[in-house]
Parts: structure tokens; sequence; C-alpha cells
């Protein structure tokens, strides 16, 4: 049998603070550091295409993203970025392509998608995942498509600096 000596007491309570709490309170550290606010879409991002980054911000209690760089790599011959226009003959760089949305539930919905190749207007839903990239749906009635874009760090080399996603599917 065990004595309850003062020493035997200071051991046993090392013995469960080791074993228990420090790795509960890892756990809870861990589990804040990689969570992701749903609700935070803001930022850079790079569309699946590798073509554009967005630059989403708030814009009167809602959300707006604007073109903010273009690849060269992916334009016609001759044009450069300053000058790229949609279909419907505006600059592309400044663009507004996301508008309108309101907070629902874990994402962003009732907001609208210009696609600036075709001239056209879809509802869309934003969610941040888990791994911070951005999913963007575009809907004509119940018909989406969804894109993943990924988190871009500066403008400087959006293509390098862009987050690795390849373990995201479109869903």
């Amino acid at each position: 049998m065990g004595v309850f000596t003062r020493r035997n007491i200071v051991r046993a309570m090392k013995k469960i603070i080791q074993r228990i709490l420090l790795p509960i309170v890892g756990l809870v550290v861990s589990a804040q550091s990689f969570a992701t606010d749903p609700y935070n879409v803001f930022g850079l991002f790079l569309t699946e295409e590798r073509n554009s980054v967005i630059e989403i911000s708030e814009c009167n209690e809602s959300v707006c993203g604007n073109v903010v760089w273009l690849n060269p790599e992916t334009l016609d011959d001759g044009v450069t970025p300053e000058e790229a226009k949609s279909k419907s003959g505006e600059k592309v760089l400044g663009l507004t392509m996301l508008q309108g949305f309101e907070k629902a539930g874990d994402d962003w919905r009732e907001g609208t998608i210009y696609d600036p190749g075709k001239d056209k207007t879809y509802s869309s839903r934003l969610e941040r995942l888990p791994n911070g990239t951005l999913q963007v749906k575009g809907c004509i009635s119940f018909f989406c498509q969804t894109q993943i874009w990924t988190s871009v760090e500066s403008l400087e080399d959006p293509l390098g600096s862009a987050a690795d996603n390849t373990s995201i599917s479109n869903y």
C-alpha cells in the first residue's frame, strides 16, 4: 500500500498533469489555431484556372470581390493585363466580380458573380473551407458550378505564393 506522504502526492499530481491536462490543453490550442472562420472570406484568392487574383473585401456589411491581377500567360497575344477587356468591353483589372452577399449559416449567399469572358452574371455562394481555400459556387436556377479558389499571400508572385490545394476536389 502506498503511503500518503507529501512527496507521493506531488508525484501523483505531476503525473495527472502530464498525462491528462497537458494533452487536453494542447488539443484545444491546436484546434483553435487551425480553425477557419467560415465568415472570413476576405483576402486575395487565385481562381481555379489560375488566370486571375480576386481581392475580396467588406462592402457595406456585405462582400465584394475585384480583379486585382491577371496572369499574362493566359491572355491573348499582345494583350497586357492593363489592356485586357471583358466581352462587354470593360477593363478587367479593377472589375467587380463578386457583390451583394449576405451571411447565412456557415457561408455567404444571395450574392452574384460576374464572368467577364461570357459577360454573364450568376447567383453565387461563398464558403471558406477549413484548409483556408474558398469554395465559390455560381448558379443558374438549381444548376451550380463549384470552383475552389486558393488563398494568395501577395501579388508579387501570386502563382508561387498560392497555398497548395491539391487535396481538394470539386464537389
